[in-house]
């Protein structure tokens, strides 16, 4: 597939996302969501959604209906709590793998963790990034999949954290219903680098920290860059950070 693409880089700056600021959340968003639609700007190979959410305490997003979308969640700082119709709940924290898929339909809340007992306060806020990837195809029966990968994450390596793609089989940390796509997190420490993968289409998210890309520019938190036919570039961090990494075989039509 990449023989026909046109190899590209295109870095796409924190400040430039669109935003969504109310009382509760500060969301940002990598592509068109809500109310903010760009028809240049929808997805990237099959990820449609890369939100960065900060929730404040005792807040978060009441239930809500999703359908026929495989969906993602990577917690960085604080805790959120997870309840859907199909019965499953749990509380989703840093090193935490999570995945919904909505399928034929479902309805899920998500909330901040902290709370307030007695003279003791756990009020933080939580910060996570909600990523979105189309199944292979549609009206499939809604799941949930969750498992913690800290330890892994100590490794300062490439993880895969979720991926229905064959030569993850029984490695990544979670499985999607997408037989093209898989997402890797690394933790690096100052100096340790990892090389990308080498795929028709991927997508580099920096959710804190700073980076430098080989043979292009330093990349900070909320910077992300979406590769076309290319790959295989270091990504060296020159201050602790955390990376996310979409591998994506196919785009949307």
């Amino acid at each position: 597939m990449s023989t026909l693409l046109t190899p590209k880089t295109d870095i796409r700056r924190a400040g430039d996302r669109f935003k969504t600021k109310i009382s509760w959340l500060d969301s940002k968003h990598s592509f068109s969501f809500g109310g903010h639609h760009d028809p240049a700007n929808t997805h990237h190979g099959l990820l449609l959604v890369n939100n960065d959410d900060v929730v404040t305490p005792g807040s978060g997003f009441e239930t809500h209906p999703h359908r026929d979308m495989e969906i993602v969640t990577w917690v960085l700082r604080g805790s959120l709590v997870h309840q859907d119709s199909t019965g499953h709940s749990g509380v989703i924290y840093p090193g935490l793998a999570q995945r919904m898929s909505a399928g034929t339909g479902i309805l899920h809340s998500e909330k901040n963790d902290s709370w307030r007992l007695g003279g003791d306060q756990h009020t933080d806020p939580v910060h996570f990034v909600q990523m979105w990837v189309v199944p292979d195809e549609p009206g499939i029966t809604p799941g949930y999949e969750q498992l913690e990968i800290d330890g892994e994450l100590l490794s300062g390596d490439l993880v895969p954290v979720a991926s229905g793609m064959a030569k993850h089989d029984g490695a990544a940390a979670i499985r999607i219903k997408n037989r093209y796509a898989a997402l890797y997190a690394a933790r690096l420490d100052a100096g340790q680098s990892v090389e990308l993968p080498d795929a028709p289409f991927l997508h580099l998210f920096v959710p804190r920290g700073a980076v430098h890309l080989e043979g292009t520019q330093p990349l900070g938190t909320g910077d992300a860059v979406r590769f076309t036919a290319t790959g295989g570039q270091r990504v060296t961090a020159t201050e602790p950070a955390e990376i996310l990494v979409w591998e994506m075989h196919a785009t949307l039509g």
